[in-house]
């Protein structure tokens, strides 16, 4: 459609204005062509008549429709004109107070004077990794950019900055080098990104001053390169300065300030080390106070001081070089206050002893007599001679001020070498981002040689910007296919080479410095002669013949030519100069040195740094053309060679634009002056960018972007399954002119104006549709409301009727209700009557049933006592029945077997006469048998003498029990006569007494009384009365303190409990910080850890370098290298408090009740010493008693010896063990004096009861072997078959005896082997007594007869000891409890009838609860011994097999064939699972391999239990502690935590593998917390449970370890989780249409945002969803404990609404109403999450609730003072930053939305002025909220773990 076609009723149009630069109208009719008056109305409500141009006829600029103003990128926009531009950067500025506006590749910034909080770092980590129109225009997206293309394209870029003073160029330029030096880091410990930073206040203090136009306005140009590694790491910088304005250092214009460096010297002056640079108030130099302006409002030059030398010192430069510099700048202010007296007119002198020259003299180290006579005299030299001339005051004047300015800008110049030296790397730089700092450009009312110097720069930048627009777009262009033409772009090379080329401006400048007699306005006629005329660009004044015109790109600036020639040349004179460079003072001769030196490509003059004019002298030697021809370079040529240079170095980069806007002229915060900005808009190039933009097709849509935005313009049949040819046919019926629009491959292109009347269509559309809803919706209302009314009159009648009937039954109610009143008045009357006769009755029936309960209790007494009589008669009657049979039945036994023994004998007496025979044949063997039957009669008497001992014994043991007996029945009779008779007595006498006492005591008491009650008497009627009085008053009083204590108690009760809540949420608080601080402090410490890990292995690698040829290392070797360490960090802190606490304990008192316990345990160790020493001597005599047989027998005895002699080897260990022991507590008593160290846990208290325990449990395990070992030997000698040896039969008795003493398990497995290897000695020939040993036979038989008999004998004699025993302390009871009973009898007939039968129930009651106590205890006691004796029969079983195995591995396979009899072996039962798992020491490392580093957790969880590595670790850690292996437990325990410690660092990227290990660091926590024995964590645990506590070691120590582990391993799951979420986030929460067809598409710039459409790849809320599903589902199957669960799921949600808020509050085509829609429905999405997964309480909800405010703050009015007050009572959860930010940012996405207006947002921020909260506008995304673990039992019984072969754990045994 034609342009002139948009010109309708209505339309909005621009129309020039003088003021405002730009007004809006609106047209009054439609424009037809031929019209030369358009009818317009201004927008305040006057109308105008605007006349078109008869020449061109041009049109005015038509306005773009309100939903397109405020656009981030002005190419954004339908119509790209002038005031469009402005206009939206006017709104954007103002109204929503953005300072960053994009337009095309170029970043508009415009200065707000005045301090925003969008510069944190956390708007740098938001920025970080964002595409660049994905985010709001802001310098730190620009700086994004450029380090994204210089990873990605491997190309150096650049940022140009440019503005003109006072727009803020620096401080752009220091935001993006803080940008890179936050995201890059350094790639070395050095800090360098801080030393690019700390450049900054260097440069400003010596390059910076305030101007009328800004009060830190850069003086100079710099180019600053960064540069990077190939990791992209900052690793240094380099900086390159241009054109430096010394003028500023003599001369000061009104209101304006000298450099920086010299007020804050003055403000520093009274330092002490500043004393000598005798320095004073600014306004006390010539050179600072001509501005009058020594003072900036808001700055403190003491403490920018402060910073400057602070900055100094991190660069490198010393203090004696900062004194240095300072005192050159100090010299430099006296040297401006050197004044010269006129001798004439062409001489001048200076005052003799001039203190400002003198000071200056001193402070340079010159000579005062030479600088005063150079200061006032010259050197001409001719060609013949040279001469010496005085000059004038004013050229003395000129050439101190050019003095001056040289030694500025030669220290200048010094100090950006030693920045660049500072700032320089040794590593090779990869590539570099380059930041240009450069003046705009100027124009002012008297332009000179700097402003040209300053324009002619940003010719050459803006050549360059326009061939890189202009490259950009025709790349744009080729990339869519789209056909190219050429478009018209202003280019500005005709200007440059007028400056530039031969003849041009400069050339003739330095060509008239060349002539001798040279001057400005010869130099004025050669620039009219040669380009007057001749060049459009130049002209000249009409009024001035010293002056020249230029026709820059940016407007016309005339020149004025006085000056031109002086600063070219920059003249000073040689003999000055050469006074300096002989001074005393090191640093000065440094700053002249020879610039004839060879310097690198990066150094300052090369670089483009000021290039200054040598003096000019006559050269002396060496060729003299070359240096003078090296002197004459001019300023002029310095300058354009270095902007050449910088040219080249842009041209290798990819560029990126900054342009700084000055807003006002005022510095006003916030306020924009329409002609000043667009004076700079023109002069910066970005209406040129604008230009070329909307020549072509400046608005360009994706296919999807087009289809999503212009879908209601569609009807149904043209919707095709392909878009792109969808919107081919749409764009072909709505917009005829082909030539408006282009296809591209990607994107539609449209030229000017063209979406502007799409944008028209849609809203046309809308409009229509929203009337039909309209009128449709009203109908409904109106036919609610009929229906609301007709309901209402039915309502009434309804209501009138019911009235009438609840009336009458309201009366019939009343009757019937009289009617009851009187039948229950009746019935109460009759029934008090009957209750009267009933209570009597029963009161009759109680004392009855009392009476007969009182005499039946009687009798019940009686018969209880009776039976308890009888119950001790029959007791004692069953138990005299057992002892005697028990007796008879011992006796039948004994006679039984004498009788059996002897038919055995009669037995081997007939076989013994079949011997006779063999008399004959045997002769000497008669001699023998005699001695055998002798030996066999000795037997038999000695057998006869033990069984008449044993008849004594039993006749002397029954007399002596009946003796007992009747002693005991007739001291029980007499004791109780004789208690009685003495009770009588003495209670009668004592009764006597008494009442003598009493009765001399009441009368005397009584005379007492009668005195006292007269007194008395007198005194209280005299109180009586007085008290009366003051009873009422206190009455009074005391009803108005109630009064008021209630009072006060109400208040007190209110404040303390507003008090409680307050400090309990502050106490919580706090409690979350100091958890929060200890937890980074942990995650600090890791990250430290890791640090330290990773240059221990660097330095190993350096170190070890590998020589040539491959050398394998153990595998095992890298996962064992930090447990050591770990180890003996754990080792160190255990032995810390042991050195910490000795030298205060000696001062302390002794705790002597401690003190005497130890001394009674040593006393009790030191007789367990002596008794072990008596048995050591007693064995040293049977092992030398042996030794004497052993001579005899050698053979016979061997094993004995060597049985024996182990045995004291074991006992003399044994003894040195117990002295060492001994010694140890002695020591910790004698140096330890503390109560610490007595105290339980001290040292010396842990290793007394450590002593304690481990003696007392070896001690009742030896007595336990030695029982069951005793009968084990003996049933193993019945079954020994017998040998012919007689030795063996008088030494088996010695052999048991020496086995029933034995105590340990070692000498039991000695003697059982000595006895088997005696058993095996090769025996005599039996054929030597008979043939078939029946001799032998009766020997043995008799022997073990006798050895039984000895052993039953030994055995009831014990028995009776003991029961005798028992009865005398049987007897000393009942005597006790006689004595008590007679008492208590005694005192009972005393007592009347009623309390003596109470006493006796008392007593009764009093002796049953001390027998039910008793036999409690002794309960008690029986399980304590139950347990005790398992556990023993468990370690003695244990330790039985152990021994049977270690036999069994010592005999040899001949040895056991040869064995006749069958081994020992003690019978035990099946035993139970402990819930151990035994391992040993060297299978330590394939455990922690199997299970820890090598394990699967995919696997694990699948297949296993959850938890199982813990669980198995535990386990492990139990058997350790069971065998009480302190190093063993504190290995596996160091292992594992470094184990899960190098996987995490390994697969710590991997969530499964940091929640698995999470999980089972949880479980190994709890599982050492629940078997720990501390009765906090014993609640919950069973009864087998509770036996499987540890018993040795106390594991606090790890837990805490293990918890700290359990942190850190939280924070990296939080760290994994977050990386893996952030790219959804923002896709799935902001830009995906979870609800389709809500918000429309709004067009977009050149910046291309990340589509909102659904496309493949890209995240949706779903994708999210399934996500934190997948999380959920691995933390449930990893066993995670469900609080912990719940705060990962928080710390999620955490994560999601902060990201989500934050880049809402950063994205303004993010805040619309239909967004708001579109968070609120994914908020709920997440809730029901939650809801499904029972996580509603895990406080994951409350994190959203900023964002949920935030998409209600975007949906509710925005209006009234009504809608500020909901919204600041609704947004509690914003911070007052957050709500202006998105009220700023809210923009409409239709036309039927508005605008928020600016004063409702200074109504919310009136309102919430008195909020406290936090400035920060973005929520911290990396805040972890602190981690708890509560603790959680496990249910699962250790004993029934079963470990899967799969775990490759087949090492490991369960116990």
């Amino acid at each position: 459609m034609a342009a002139s076609e948009l010109y309708t009723k209505f339309a909005r149009v621009w129309i020039p204005d003088p003021e405002e630069v730009w007004k809006s109208a609106e047209l009054l009719k439609d424009y037809k062509p031929g019209d030369k008056v358009l009818l317009l109305r201004l927008e305040e409500g006057k109308d105008l008549e605007y006349r078109l141009d008869p020449k061109t006829k041009e049109l005015p600029h038509l306005r773009n429709p309100d939903i397109l103003v405020g656009e981030n990128d002005l190419t954004a926009l339908s119509y790209l004109h002038e005031p469009a531009v402005l206009h939206n950067l006017r709104v954007r500025f103002i109204d929503s107070k953005l300072i960053y506006t994009y337009c095309g590749i170029v970043l508009v910034a415009i200065n707000p004077y005045e301090q925003l909080p969008i510069y944190g770092e956390d708007i740098i980590n938001a920025y970080s990794g964002q595409n660049m129109g994905d985010m709001d225009p802001h310098i730190f997206a620009v700086a994004e950019e450029a380090y994204k293309q210089m990873a990605r394209d491997e190309r150096n870029q650049s940022i140009i900055v440019s503005g003109e003073s006072g727009a803020g160029k620096t401080v752009s330029a220091k935001y993006a080098m803080r940008y890179f030096a936050t995201v890059s880091g350094s790639a070395s410990e050095a800090n360098v990104e801080e030393k690019v930073l700390a450049s900054n206040p260097i440069m400003e203090s010596i390059g910076n001053a305030k101007t009328t136009r800004n009060d830190n306005s850069s003086r100079f140009g710099k180019y600053i390169e960064i540069g990077f590694d190939k990791r992209y790491r900052i690793i240094g910088a380099n900086m390159r300065t241009y054109l430096l304005e010394k003028s500023r250092v003599v001369f000061q214009a009104e209101e304006e300030r000298n450099y920086h460096i010299f007020y804050q010297l003055c403000a520093s002056a009274k330092l002490p080390e500043f004393k000598m640079l005798r320095l004073g108030n600014a306004n006390s130099f010539h050179y600072t106070k001509q501005g009058g302006s020594p003072v900036i409002e808001g700055v403190d030059d003491t403490k920018e001081m402060a910073h400057t030398r602070q900055a100094c010192t991190l660069l490198g430069i010393s203090e004696s070089y900062q004194m240095g510099i300072f005192r050159i700048l100090a010299g430099i202010l006296h040297l401006g206050n050197v004044a010269f007296t006129s001798r004439d007119s062409d001489s001048c002198t200076i005052p003799p002893k001039h203190e400002p020259l003198s000071i200056f003299s001193d402070l340079m180290g010159v000579d005062y007599e030479e600088m005063c006579h150079w200061l006032c005299h010259r050197k001409l030299a001719t060609a013949t001679e040279t001469y010496i001339k005085p000059i004038s005051k004013l050229q003395a004047t000129n050439a101190r001020d050019a003095l001056a300015k040289h030694i500025y800008a030669k220290l200048f110049s010094w100090i950006v070498d030693h920045v660049n030296q500072a700032l320089h790397s040794a590593v090779k730089q990869h590539s570099f981002i380059g930041v240009l700092d450069i003046y705009g450009f100027e124009t002012f009312e008297i332009n000179s040689f700097e402003q040209f110097c300053i324009n002619y720069a940003n010719e050459k930048l803006q050549q360059q910007f326009n061939m890189h627009v202009f490259k950009l777009e025709q790349e744009e262009y080729m990339k869519e296919q789209i056909p190219w033409t050429l478009i018209d772009f202003y280019d500005n090379q005709p200007c440059i080479n007028l400056i530039e080329s031969k003849l041009g401006i400069l050339d003739l400048l330095d060509e008239e410095c060349k002539m001798p007699k040279g001057t400005d306005d010869t130099w004025a006629q050669k620039l009219y002669n040669t380009h007057l005329n001749k060049c459009a660009l130049f002209e000249k004044p009409r009024l001035s013949n010293k002056a020249f015109i230029i026709q820059h790109f940016a407007d016309k600036v005339e020149y004025q030519c006085e000056g031109f020639l002086e600063k070219n040349k920059d003249t000073v004179f040689e003999e000055q100069i050469k006074v300096l460079k002989s001074s005393k003072f090191k640093m000065l001769p440094e700053l002249f040195q020879d610039d004839e030196k060879a310097i690198s490509p990066t150094s300052a003059t090369s670089s483009g740094r000021t290039p200054l004019t040598r003096t000019p002298a006559k050269p002396t030697k060496g060729r003299p053309g070359q240096t003078a021809k090296e002197h004459k370079k001019t300023v002029g040529h310095q300058f354009r060679n270095s902007l050449h240079l910088l040219m080249e170095t842009l041209n290798a980069t990819t560029p990126h634009y900054v342009r700084c806007i000055k807003p006002n002229d005022f510095k006003f915060p916030f306020t924009f002056d329409e002609k000043r900005a667009v004076q700079q808009l023109r002069a910066c190039g970005v209406l040129e960018t604008i230009r070329i933009s909307a020549a072509g097709f400046p608005s360009r849509w994706t296919y999807q972007e087009f289809f999503s935005r212009y879908r209601v313009l569609m009807k149904q049949k043209d919707v095709l399954s392909d878009r792109k040819q969808t919107c081919k046919n749409v764009l072909e019926k709505l917009i005829l002119d082909k030539d408006k629009y282009q296809f591209g491959k990607t994107k539609i292109f449209f030229r000017a104006g063209q979406v502007a009347y799409l944008e028209k269509l849609r809203a046309d559309k809308l409009r229509a549709a929203c009337i039909r809803i309209q009128k449709t919706i009203r109908g409904w209302l109106l036919r609610k409301k009929y229906l609301r009314m007709r309901k209402a009159a039915i309502t009434v009648q309804r209501h009138v009727r019911g009235y009438q009937a609840r009336c009458y039954a309201k009366f019939l109610r009343r009757t019937k209700a009289a009617t009851i009143i009187q039948k229950y008045w009746r019935m109460y009357i009759v029934r008090r009557r009957y209750k009267i006769r009933r209570s009597a009755t029963i009161v009759l029936q109680s004392y009855l049933r009392g009476y007969l309960a009182r005499n039946r209790y009687r009798k019940m007494l009686h018969e209880h006592k009776a039976v308890i009589i009888q119950k001790w008669v029959r007791g004692w009657l069953a138990r005299t029945h057992y002892r005697r049979s028990m007796q008879a039945i011992i006796y039948l036994q004994c006679c039984f077997r004498r009788m059996m023994a002897k038919r055995e004998l009669k037995k081997l007496k007939i076989e013994a006469r079949s011997v006779e025979r063999y008399k004959k044949l045997h002769i000497g063997m008669e001699n023998k048998i005699m001695q055998l039957q002798r030996k066999v009669d000795e037997q038999n008497k000695d057998y006869k003498c033990l069984m008449e001992k044993l008849t004594n014994l039993e006749g002397i043991y029954t007399s002596e029990t009946e003796k007992l007996r009747s002693d005991l029945e007739r001291l029980q009779l007499s004791e109780e006569e004789a208690k009685i008779a003495t009770g009588r007595v003495l209670s009668l006498q004592e009764e006597i007494a008494k009442l003598r006492k009493d009765l001399e005591q009441t009368q005397s008491e009584k005379k007492s009384i009668e005195e006292r009650a007269d007194r008395y008497k007198q005194e209280t009627e005299q109180l009586v009365s007085s008290l009366k009085e003051e009873n009422t008053l206190l009455k009074q009083e005391k009803e108005t303190l109630n009064h008021l204590i209630v009072e006060q108690a109400k208040e007190m009760t209110e404040t303390m409990e507003k008090k409680l809540v307050e400090e309990t949420k502050q106490l919580e608080l706090d409690l979350n910080d100091e958890r929060l601080r200890y937890q980074n402090l942990l995650n600090e410490f890791s990250r430290l850890e890791e640090r330290y890990d990773d240059l221990k292995e660097e330095m190993t690698l350096m170190v070890n370098v590998p020589k040539p040829g491959h050398k394998r290392t153990d595998s095992t070797h890298s996962s064992n290298e930090s447990e050591y360490t770990f180890s003996s960090e754990i080792a160190e802190t255990e032995d810390m408090p042991l050195r910490t606490e000795e030298p205060s304990e000696k001062k302390v008192p002794l705790d002597m009740s401690l003190f005497l316990k130890l001394q009674k345990r040593v006393t009790e160790l030191e007789q367990e010493k002596q008794v072990m020493q008596d048995e050591l001597d007693r064995k040293e005599e049977q092992v030398l008693r042996s030794k004497a047989k052993e001579e005899e027998r050698p053979q016979i005895r061997g094993a004995e010896l060597e049985y024996e002699s182990l045995k004291r080897q074991e006992l003399e260990s044994e003894n040195k063990k117990l002295k060492n022991e001994l010694n140890e507590l002695r020591k910790a008593l004698s140096e330890k004096s503390a109560p610490e160290v007595t105290a339980p846990g001290a040292p010396a208290y842990r290793v007394l009861m450590e002593q304690l325990t481990s003696v007392s449990e070896e001690l009742d395990v030896r007595k336990e072997e030695v029982l069951i070992l005793r009968s084990q030997l003996v049933s193993q000698k019945e079954a020994i078959q017998p040998k012919d040896d007689k030795n063996t039969m008088t030494d088996s008795t010695i052999l048991l005896e020496d086995v029933q003493k034995m105590k340990d398990k070692g000498e039991i497995a000695q003697a059982y082997i000595g006895l088997k290897e005696t058993n095996r000695l090769p025996a005599m020939d039996c054929h030597e007594l008979n043939e078939d040993g029946e001799l032998w036979l009766v020997y043995e038989g008799l022997k073990q007869a006798n050895r039984l008999l000895e052993s039953q004998l030994q055995s009831q004699k014990r028995s009776h000891e003991n029961e005798a025993e028992a009865l005398r302390g049987e007897i000393q009871s009942l005597k006790e409890e006689n004595n008590r009973q007679q008492q208590l009898l005694a005192q009972n007939l005393q007592l009347p009838p009623e309390a003596r039968i109470e006493a006796s129930l008392q007593h009764e009651i009093t002796r049953l609860t001390n027998e039910n106590l008793d036999l409690m205890e002794q309960l008690e006691k029986q399980d304590k011994t139950v347990r005790k004796l398992k556990k023993q029969l468990k370690v003695f079983a244990k330790k039985i097999g152990e021994l049977e195995v270690g036999q069994m591995e010592n005999i040899s396979p001949g040895q056991i064939i040869d064995e006749p009899i069958r081994p020992v072996s003690i019978p035990r039962k099946e035993k139970d699972f402990q819930g151990m798992l035994e391992y040993k020491k060297e299978d330590e490392q394939k455990l922690v391999k199997n299970l820890i580093l090598e394990l699967k957790p995919r696997g694990v969880a699948v297949n296993l239990i959850p938890g199982l590595p813990a669980y198995i670790l535990f386990m492990c850690v139990r058997h350790a502690d069971y065998l009480n292996d302190d190093q063993k437990v504190r290995s596996l325990l160091t292992s594992t935590i470094n184990s899960i410690k190098k996987v995490l660092k390994k697969r710590g990227d991997d969530f499964e593998t940091v929640s698995f290990w999470l999980s089972n660091t949880c479980r190994f926590l709890h599982c050492l917390k629940q078997y720990s024995g501390e009765e906090g964590f014993m609640k919950h645990n069973t009864s087998r449970q509770n036996e499987h506590c540890l018993t040795n070691f106390d594991l606090a120590e790890y837990r805490q370890v293990l918890s700290d582990l359990a942190i850190q391993i939280y924070q990296q799951l939080v760290r994994v989780l977050e990386n893996i979420l952030q790219p959804m986030i923002v896709s799935g929460m902001l830009e995906h249409e979870t609800i389709q067809g809500v918000s429309g598409v709004k067009p977009t710039g050149l910046r291309k945002r990340t589509s909102s459409i659904a496309d493949e790849g890209t995240y949706t809320l779903d994708s999210i969803l399934r996500q934190l599903n997948s999380f959920h589902s691995v933390l449930c199957q990893h066993g995670m404990d469900p609080e912990l669960i719940k705060q990962v799921v928080k710390q999620m949600f955490y994560i999601v609404g902060a990201v989500t808020l934050n880049n809402l509050l950063l994205r303004k085509d993010m805040c619309s109403w239909s967004k708001g829609m579109q968070i609120r429905y994914n908020v709920s999405q997440l809730e029901e999450w939650l809801r499904d997964k029972n996580l509603m309480n895990s406080g994951a909800k409350e994190t959203l609730e900023p964002l949920i405010q935030a998409a209600q703050l975007l949906q509710v009015k925005k209006k009234t003072d009504d809608d500020a007050e909901a919204i600041c009572s609704m947004c509690s959860a914003l911070t007052t930053a957050q709500i202006v930010k998105v009220l700023n940012l809210y923009t409409p996405v239709n036309e039927f939305e508005e605008r928020v207006s600016v004063s409702f947002i200074r109504t919310i921020q009136m309102r919430l002025r008195d909020r406290k909260d936090s400035p920060q506008l973005l929520m911290d995304a990396k805040h972890i909220f602190p981690v708890t673990f509560p603790f959680n039992p496990s249910s699962l019984a250790l004993e029934t773990i079963q470990i899967p072969a799969s775990l490759g754990l087949g090492f490991i045994s369960r116990v």
